[in-house]
């Protein structure tokens, strides 16, 4: 494994982190301690999860992943050596989470406690907002529409409420999610306005069908140090090609959900052929070269890698030991230029 030490913070986090997001829909509890063992022994030291999930969200398991990481870190007292992060939701119609969910004092506290309870710690090491108070392009979301700001709560609101917590010890570090260009510097310049938590981090879509973070966000990691936790680098396993032709293996995520439509439009599918012919050409596994695309990228902290059983965990931890070749990267550059990032 090979470890990183993102800036602005004393967190040394494995370029390999463990997405959970399954555990408590396609995952059991039994399976998701299988998952943390596999990982763990094989040196990933970093766990991403969110208040809101397993994925899909719905009330019946809300919660249940933040559950299974705490049962496993209970018995295996294995906290003190993992950086745990997780997330807060924000604006959205969840009852089942928090009535009039928003990114303010109440709901940030609420949501961390409830966290700490579930996963059976005391601190968060990285506390992450899991998305935007106010309404912009995420989640694949495209052409921008204004619209007045009415929830009343702001950016500097919500960067007191986690001060309070860092203040308490219960979250050490505090990062962003689905964010733009514009909120990830408004974050910063409010932070250091007012002596506020930095964040460190941003969470966001990266993959081979998704490079919209190089437009703008790139720039501001390589000058602000805000680096990218990449999720979904495997655009929901598209890029393994196992869903080319029509496909649709059994129990794979995007069979069992409608939802996952966000990378099979017909350009996403047209650039998902010509990358898997590169990696056949080359004698390489489709999703590990893909993995290892954006584990080469300058401006990731970390890979958040997901899977549903130990052998798609090992195929995928050990693209960290691929590194790409020049050719490599240049056929893959070619299909990029031609297919520009058909899946935002």
């Amino acid at each position: 494994m090979k470890y990183h030490k993102i800036p602005h913070s004393t967190l040394e986090v494995s370029k390999i982190c463990l997405g959970t997001m399954t555990f408590g829909e396609q995952n059991g509890e039994n399976d998701a301690h299988n998952q943390l063992d596999f990982a763990f022994e094989r040196g990933v030291n970093f766990i991403d999860t969110a208040e809101m999930y397993p994925v899909p969200p719905k009330s019946e398991t809300q919660g249940a992943t933040e559950r299974y990481i705490g049962s496993w870190l209970k018995k295996t007292g294995n906290r003190d050596k993992v950086v745990l992060a997780t997330k807060v939701a924000g604006p959205r119609n969840t009852p089942y989470i928090r009535n009039d969910m928003a990114l303010d004092r109440r709901n940030i506290h609420d949501a961390v406690e409830d966290s700490l309870n579930r996963l059976e710690t005391e601190y968060i090491d990285l506390y992450q907002l899991h998305w935007p108070q106010r309404e912009t392009n995420c989640f694949g979301q495209l052409n921008y529409q204004y619209k007045e700001d009415h929830s009343g709560v702001t950016i500097t609101d919500t960067l007191e409420a986690l001060a309070e917590l860092v203040r308490a010890g219960k979250i050490r570090y505090i990062g962003l999610s689905n964010e733009t260009p514009w909120g990830v510097m408004s974050y910063l310049k409010l932070a250091e306005k007012h002596e506020l938590p930095r964040v460190v981090t941003i969470q966001n879509p990266y993959n081979l069908l998704n490079r919209s973070f190089e437009v703008g966000l790139s720039e501001i990691s390589h000058h602000e140090g805000v680096e990218l936790l990449a999720y979904s680098p495997l655009a929901f396993g598209a890029l393994s090609g196992k869903y080319l032709q029509g496909k649709r293996p059994k129990g794979a995520r995007c069979t069992l959900f409608e939802r996952f439509s966000r990378y099979f439009n017909p350009q996403g599918i047209a650039a998902t052929e010509a990358y898997v012919d590169i990696a056949h050409k080359h004698g390489l596994d489709p999703a590990q070269m893909a993995l290892a695309f954006v584990n080469q990228r300058p401006f990731v902290a970390s890979n958040i890698i997901g899977a549903t059983n130990l052998q798609q965990l090992e195929s995928n931890i050990e693209s960290i030991e691929l590194t790409l070749s020049d050719a490599v990267l240049a056929d893959l550059q070619e299909v990029g230029i031609q297919y520009s990032n058909p899946c935002p």
